[in-house]
């Protein structure tokens, strides 16, 4: 029997779902075995801590009055010793009250010092903040944190002495929690997402491969690595994928360590996830062009590999949603069908199962998360959030091309706060 071009975009579906369902699972898994390794390290990787690094905090700022007094004040309250630590705020470019807010902070944060930029060098984004604020920064380690956390007290603590227990490490990343996640049933859905890919594709990355990727936030890197990497890339929307590939490419590695948590603001609002998501998916176009081309010259195959992992996510993945949805429509409005014989629907059935087994695992892995409403809500997520991220895929290849044609160059993406 000859396969129609239906038939053979339908096995192209099947095939790529579970090859990334299967991968999934195995993550899922790898995620679980390092939860209790951890917990393990826990009780004693403080212990053997006696002396305390200078450090570094940076906080690149673009119009912040909404959160800006809060974050700050939480960096002041980390269980770390004053002398110790410097909390340094890019006020870059801010054309709100960021940095009026930020000089009365001055009286009651000590260790607060504030760097503002202006144009023509200021407001062109996340990745040209930190450099500036790189230039005056005394630390030999520095950490970086969004204008809208709240780490736990143990935070640095725990980045630190996680970074000086292996001296392969040049970087070490935290865990990122929801602040707002009962606020509606969007920062429910991002809620969700975040922890299973934080459980998943970070935990379950480096317990397999010892890999994982810089988040943007929480995270603590060696400023000797920076200096001989030249900083950030200004041209990357998402930095801290750019630069996570150059720090495996330096021969340093990158760890997960989910004891260093922090609280963060995330999208009420779906016209704001579509902004910021459209950023995010946008960097990670430029990385994949940025060095797909080196995939196979790059010193460490794993990073090749997770470059793959990154083009099956984006292209193989939602490609295949979009056939199948397309295929599924056409089979409803009796226009076209497949001819395969064969049981598809107990396949499709199965791998959404899987697909809420697999989540539903992550969020076991952590504590109040474990609920059938959660469970519920995963189920919902494949046919409403999952579903969403098409349009988003689609829209960011479309600003990407416009922007390519039109020589936009690249500015603040900030995320509206609440």
């Amino acid at each position: 029997m000859s396969l129609s071009i239906l038939d053979i975009l339908f096995i192209y579906c099947l095939v790529s779902v579970w090859i990334l369902l299967f991968y999934n699972i195995i993550l899922c898994y790898q995620g679980y075995l390092y939860y209790n390794e951890v917990n393990k390290e826990s009780n004693s990787i403080l212990k053997d801590m006696r002396d305390w690094p200078f450090v570094s905090i940076m906080i690149p700022a673009h119009n912040e009055e909404k959160v800006i007094e809060k974050t700050v004040l939480a960096m002041k309250k980390l269980d770390y010793p004053d002398e110790n630590y410097e909390i340094m705020v890019i006020n870059d470019n801010s054309s709100d009250r960021t940095g009026e807010i930020l000089k009365g902070l001055k009286e009651k944060v000590s260790n607060l010092v504030i760097i503002t930029t202006k144009p023509p060098e200021g407001g062109k984004g996340k990745s040209g903040a930190l450099n500036a604020g790189l230039k005056h920064v005394k630390g030999e380690f520095i950490v970086v944190y969004d204008a809208d956390n709240t780490p736990e007290r143990s935070a640095l603590k725990y980045l630190v002495a996680a970074i000086l227990k292996d001296s392969s490490l040049g970087a070490v990343i935290g865990k990122f929690r929801t602040r707002n996640k009962n606020v509606n049933i969007l920062t429910k859905f991002i809620n969700i997402e975040t922890l299973s890919f934080q459980w998943m594709a970070q935990a379950g990355r480096w317990k397999l491969f010892k890999v994982a990727t810089i988040p943007g936030t929480n995270f603590i890197i060696r400023k000797s690595i920076l200096d001989q990497l030249g900083g950030w890339d200004e041209k990357a929307v998402a930095e801290d994928t750019e630069l996570s590939i150059r720090i495996y490419e330096s021969g340093y590695r990158i760890r997960f360590f989910p004891l260093a948590v922090t609280w963060e603001q995330e999208p009420e609002k779906w016209r704001v996830w579509l902004k910021q998501r459209t950023r995010w998916v946008r960097g990670n176009i430029y990385v994949i062009k940025k060095y797909f081309s080196l995939i196979f010259k790059l010193k460490k195959g794993i990073i090749s590999f997770d470059i793959l992992y990154f083009f099956s996510t984006y292209f193989l993945f939602l490609s295949s949603v979009i056939i199948s949805d397309i295929i599924f429509i056409l089979g409803m409005l009796d226009i076209a069908r497949i001819s395969l014989t064969g049981p598809f629907s107990v396949l499709w059935i199965l791998a959404y199962l899987l697909f809420i087994l697999e989540v539903s695992i992550a969020l076991s892995l952590e504590r109040g998360e474990n609920t059938l409403k959660n469970v519920l809500y995963v189920a919902l997520m494949y046919f409403t959030y999952c579903q969403a991220w098409i349009v988003l895929v689609i829209r960011s290849f479309y600003i990407n091309t416009k922007d390519w044609i039109t020589g936009k160059k690249i500015t603040w993406y900030k995320t509206e706060r609440f």
